[in-house]
């Protein structure tokens, strides 16, 4: 059984995605929800779905021992980010390598790095008067936005775009594309 921790710091949007697509599947399930913001939504979301929720801290996350210990204890071996917005530690990409999964909402290698999360980055794409942006979804390394890309599809940004209505696009391909991608890894991982 592929157990994943989804790591989230705010509304949960996705993280809801994936709890229910992953709810009834045989080999792939959400274990744990990781959050370092004790008022995001993602936590109502987990204790509606009875999923145990781990809050941790800005100290024990970098310079402690990253939560291994509490991870191991959860059997997890798949991190799933969705809307996390602290670096992962190399800790915790040494420890599961290739099983650290990221979403970001551009088509990198354009408009990610430290501080591009967010409406962020939809005024960026907007400001370079883009006429695509979409998702990219890729494993984790020690560097923001940069492990190798997995998935990605893109929509169109129309004049008329703003932050806002950019957002809802990208969004929406993160909810259609970003539970399936999950699973497909999972089993191309299982196949080798």
């Amino acid at each position: 059984m592929i157990r994943m921790a989804i790591f989230a710091s705010g509304t949960g949007s996705n993280a809801r995605t994936i709890i229910n697509y992953f709810r009834n599947h045989e080999t792939i399930g959400v274990a744990l929800v990781v959050c370092n913001k004790p008022d995001a939504g993602v936590i109502t979301i987990a204790e509606q779905e009875n999923i145990p929720v781990l809050m941790i801290q800005k100290d024990q996350f970098f310079t402690g021992n990253a939560y291994l210990p509490e991870l191991r204890q959860h059997k997890i071996n798949l991190l799933i980010l969705a809307g996390f917005l602290w670096k992962v530690p190399l800790p915790l990409i040494e420890a599961f390598p290739n099983a650290i999964i990221n979403i970001h909402p551009a088509l990198l290698p354009k408009y990610g790095g430290k501080g591009m999360y967010g409406l962020k980055v939809h005024a960026a794409v907007i400001e370079a008067q883009e006429k695509q942006s979409g998702i990219t979804i890729h494993y984790v390394d020690e560097h923001y936005d940069s492990g190798d890309i997995i998935f990605q599809e893109s929509c169109e940004v129309d004049a008329t775009d703003t932050p806002e209505t950019l957002a809802q696009k990208i969004h929406k391909l993160e909810h259609q594309h970003y539970p399936r991608v999950i699973e497909q890894v999972v089993s191309l991982q299982k196949q080798q």
